[in-house]
């Protein structure tokens, strides 16, 4: 049985955690503002600022798969290589197109 190798992340997972839970708050703030009635105008700025919590996290954890498995996947070479350039195009696709 081979071990899994560690996320890229696994040096930073406490600020990651801590900034989710962070933003946990803020969507139940959110749900808080719809319950109550809350101006339109207001929700959607909150909405913004979630979102862009979200972001900041997404983009924090690319980095460090491009800094950590990525870069290794390249010094090895081959397949493993070429899969994992593959996958991180397609994540950075994915957060352009949210």
């Amino acid at each position: 049985m081979t071990a899994t190798p560690a996320p890229g992340y696994v040096e930073t997972k406490t600020a990651h955690l801590k900034r989710l839970r962070r933003i946990e708050g803020q969507v139940r703030g959110l749900q808080r503002m719809v319950e109550e009635d809350s101006y339109c105008i207001d929700v959607l700025t909150q909405v913004s600022a979630a979102t862009k919590a979200l972001e900041a996290v997404a983009l924090g954890l690319l980095e460090e798969h491009l800094a950590h498995c990525v870069r290794d996947a390249i010094a090895q070479g081959g397949d493993e290589a070429d899969a994992k350039i593959k996958e991180a195009s397609a994540a950075v696709a994915r957060l352009v197109r949210s």
